[in-house]
């Protein structure tokens, strides 16, 4: 069993910018609701192709999250073959253990794995990205003085191990999941943008 991803990364939440996640802190409201989706520009798990896919997290942290116990509900791509989506959830529900393995041990229960229609546009810090009619999410980076888009490093936590973090803002965004209690309609708080490589 293996597997190797290559693609770009969108979280957004209701943190305030800069969520302290990253760090290692409680998040801003004691809990944290967030969006977590990962885009493969390129990958196979066991032999699958899995280029052109996307996996989304909405999730609802109640503490630290380095204390785990995330509630989940896991949506993919509805253009996905029923091939690419049993892989990714191999990976996804950490059976197939590495990087993301470590992650998802973090979830303590999902609550719902659905297809719906995923639009992922977004690189360089800046994009979008739409989840059937559950989430949106819209991304803007802040930048340096040299106009460099202003990246995060060598943090306690990270959802791309190893790689460093466009920081940014959301304009605009909203997420809606009555089983994990998220009801939420922001502007300007918390986004982060990357790539990863992930391989076991």
């Amino acid at each position: 069993m293996a597997y190797h991803l290559e693609g770009r990364l969108l979280e957004v939440c209701n943190c305030r910018v800069l969520c302290p996640c990253w760090i290692g802190e409680d998040p801003d409201n004691g809990t944290c609701d967030t969006i977590v989706g990962w885009h493969f520009d390129k990958g196979a798990v066991d032999g699958v192709d899995v280029a052109g896919c996307t996996i989304v997290a909405l999730a609802h942290v109640p503490g630290n999250i380095l204390k785990g116990n995330w509630r989940a509900a896991v949506y993919i791509d509805d253009k996905a073959s029923p091939k690419q989506k049993d892989a990714l959830l191999q990976v996804y529900t950490g059976k197939q253990g590495g990087p993301v393995g470590d992650l998802v041990k973090l979830i303590g229960e999902v609550v719902s794995v659905e297809q719906v229609p995923i639009t992922f546009d977004v690189q360089g810090g800046r994009g979008t990205i739409k989840i059937g009619d559950v989430g949106y999410a819209e991304l803007e980076p802040y930048q340096g003085t040299t106009g460099k888009v202003t990246t995060l490093t060598d943090t306690i936590f990270s959802t791309v191990p190893g790689a460093p973090v466009f920081v940014g803002k959301s304009p605009h965004y909203r997420a809606k999941n009555k089983a994990l209690g998220i009801d939420v309609d922001l502007k300007g708080y918390n986004a982060l943008q990357s790539t990863f490589v992930f391989d076991a």
